[in-house]
């Protein structure tokens, strides 16, 4: 397999720092599983990874040349999103310290949100672009190479962002008390409003 895809290698490595460094997707899985518990936060990554591995396999098929023909269409793409994230961070944010620790069942980001947060973002749209040229190569094995490395950021994203939620159900014993919670809370709001805004400059 290596000697007719040399980049494997390379890209593993690639798919490991993408996934395990924080964003904005890493923030929602880390304040959902420690707001509601680990299982809560299963949809999310499941949803997250396999919208990034569809990406990759859409753009592999030359569906995202739009975003470099286009700079509107990645333009809107990018203001939807960030205005997402920020109502996303607001109702982190707002949420009622009581309603938390009683790990309410009200308005989670689920396993189709999650997706459809990586369909809008640019930002994964064009690590989704990085991926196919660098990674793919070309010839006739080109869509066979797409294939392999959807199907591999998507295995190595899933415990990566698996460690994010085991990191915030283990937060969850240092926050019993609403008002611990709550400070939680808005620090993780605060942070998902501030990776949301900065991509806008990155």
């Amino acid at each position: 397999m290596l000697s007719t895809f040399p980049t494997l290698l390379p890209f593993l490595l690639f798919a490991f720092v993408a996934s395990i460094t924080p964003g904005p997707t890493n923030i929602l899985v880390l304040s959902n599983s420690a707001r509601y518990g680990l299982a809560a936060a299963v949809p999310i990554i499941l949803g997250a990874c396999a919208g990034a591995a569809t990406l990759v396999l859409v753009v592999g098929s030359g569906a995202g040349s739009s975003l470099t023909a286009w700079p509107g269409v990645q333009t809107a793409m990018q203001w939807i999103g960030v205005a997402w994230l920020s109502y996303l961070a607001w109702q982190i944010f707002s949420a009622p310290a009581a309603a938390v620790t009683a790990q309410d069942s009200g308005s989670r980001l689920g396993l189709v949100g999650a997706a459809g947060l990586q369909l809008i973002n640019p930002k994964t749209w064009m690590m989704a672009l990085a991926v196919v040229s660098v990674f793919a190569g070309g010839g006739e094995e080109r869509l066979a190479h797409v294939m392999v490395l959807s199907l591999v950021f998507f295995l190595i994203s899933l415990p990566c962002l698996g460690v994010w939620a085991l990191l915030g159900a283990g937060s969850a014993r240092w926050l019993h008390s609403p008002r611990s919670m709550q400070r939680f809370n808005r620090c993780m709001a605060l942070l998902l409003l501030g990776s949301a805004w900065m991509s806008l400059w990155v």
